[in-house]
């Protein structure tokens, strides 16, 4: 085998370091055969190109190393710039949801606060209904408000005392007819919370029967103390301050509202006592129209006859217009007449043996004509 060829193996298999080995062995042996020596060059002239091999790797190598770190940092940059981005947003997120949670918080405590509150009212309401005195306070606020926001002021008086003495809870003034109308407040509660109780037939009957009397008592002491021929109207308004109790009442007691008609007591709700109270506002407003069309045509009359008088007066006038008018026509003719006799006289000439002409001559001749003659 050829030694050039065996060297280059050698170099490929076992590297520099063996190349180096080999070299130091070749120049112990150069000097006993001059292949060796020789050879010797060639290794050393490998080695050099080897390392210069090596270092142009070497630099290579940083230099990937430097572009491979440059980019490296540039790409954990952006990741960094993307994960700060992406933090920010969620917390961006995190306390609009936090806001929107606490807002929550606040409506629900506010909506507990106010469901608190009428659950306090809905007991104080149950211990006014509980009362009589109370619930009678109840019924009258109830339908004091109601007036007050439907009538005209001064149309209603409140704890009305009529001529016997007995007070009204509130008495409408309306024109006659049908005159003052008295409106009283009742709320027959046991009586309906019985029937709305009563689970039995028995205890249902007897519930109705209760209800029935309740309401037919009111009724007769509202036709007895506040319908008083001549100071009232023939009727009066039995106010029941619940739409539940008046519901009842004319769904399954037909008979009872039929006997209080003819008691001339007619039963009202707040609705419905809302819609009487407008409908007896707008009969008010037109009768006190028709007062004022009254009143406007009586003024009408009474100016019509100032009108005749002014009439008169100015034909009474204008007569005298007319006679200043024709003193002042004669007045100018007399003026005109006096400046024509000034006006002859001053034409009149004085010539000697020639006898002048009277005034009254040449007063009556044109002056064309003298001055011919």
């Amino acid at each position: 085998m050829d030694t050039t060829l065996l060297i280059a193996i050698l170099i490929g298999v076992l590297g520099a370091g063996a190349l180096v080995a080999a070299l130091v062995i070749a120049t112990r042996r150069s000097a006993a055969n001059p292949e060796v020596s020789e050879l010797s060059v060639r290794l050393s002239q490998m080695t050099e190109a080897q390392a210069a091999q090596q270092a142009q790797l070497a630099q290579t190598l940083q230099a990937q190393e430097r572009a491979l770190a440059k980019s490296v940092d540039e790409r954990l940059q952006q990741l960094t710039g993307k994960i700060d981005a992406t933090l920010e947003k969620t917390n961006k997120t995190q306390k609009t949801t936090l806001d929107e949670l606490k807002e929550r918080l606040v409506r629900i405590d506010t909506a507990q606060k106010n469901l608190t509150d009428l659950s306090s009212q809905v007991v104080g309401l149950q211990e006014i209904l509980s009362n009589k005195q109370a619930r009678g306070a109840f019924g009258e606020v109830q339908l004091q408000d109601l007036v007050e926001s439907a009538m005209p002021p001064g149309s209603y008086t409140f704890q009305a005392t009529l001529r016997d003495g007995k007070r009204a809870d509130c008495l409408l003034d309306l024109p006659n007819p049908p005159g003052p109308i008295v409106v009283d407040a009742k709320f027959p509660l046991e009586a309906w919370r019985a029937l709305q109780s009563a689970e039995t037939d028995p205890a249902k009957k007897e519930a109705e029967r209760a209800f029935r009397r309740d309401v037919a008592l009111h009724v007769k002491a509202i036709a007895e103390k506040y319908i008083v021929p001549g100071e009232t109207a023939d009727a009066a308004l039995m106010f029941l301050p619940s739409e539940a109790v008046y519901a009842e009442l004319h769904a399954n007691f037909g008979d009872t509202v039929d006997a209080a008609h003819r008691a001339k007591v007619f039963i009202v709700s707040p609705t419905t006592l809302w819609a009487l109270l407008n409908t007896m506002r707008a009969v008010m407003k037109d009768v006190r129209m028709k007062e004022a069309a009254g009143i406007i045509q009586t003024e009408v009359l009474k100016m019509l006859e100032d009108v005749d008088r002014l009439d008169k007066r100015v034909d009474h006038l204008e007569k005298h217009f007319q006679l200043a008018e024709k003193d002042i026509k004669d007045i100018r003719t007399s003026a005109n007449k006096v400046k024509n006799r000034g006006d002859k006289i001053h034409d009149i000439q004085l010539d000697d043996g020639t006898d002048s002409p009277s005034i009254e001559d040449t007063l009556d001749e044109p002056p064309l004509l003298r001055s011919v003659e």
